[in-house]
């Protein structure tokens, strides 16, 4: 399943950014669409809610995460365990 973020969307970093000191899997908000919907402001915060870092990232660096059962896109693999 691969979405579009929106605002307010809660996403993971795909890739390390180390120059911002931001890793693979870390967790983030969606708080601003830019380009056309091409990238996303995502603030990234401790767990008494301080922002630590704020950046634009393209799509392909941030994926959409879930909290409930979704169906899965046209395209989606079935994993075989």
């Amino acid at each position: 399943m691969n979405s579009s973020p929106k605002l307010l969307d809660v996403v993971a970093l795909t890739v390390d950014l180390p120059q911002y000191d931001l890793w693979r899997g870390q967790v983030g908000t969606v708080v601003e669409t830019l380009a056309d919907g091409s990238a996303f402001e995502v603030e990234f915060s401790d767990r008494e809610g301080r922002t630590y870092e704020s950046l634009g990232l393209r799509q392909n660096q941030i994926m959409v995460l879930h909290f409930e059962p979704a169906q899965p896109g046209p395209k989606a693999e079935v994993a075989m365990v």
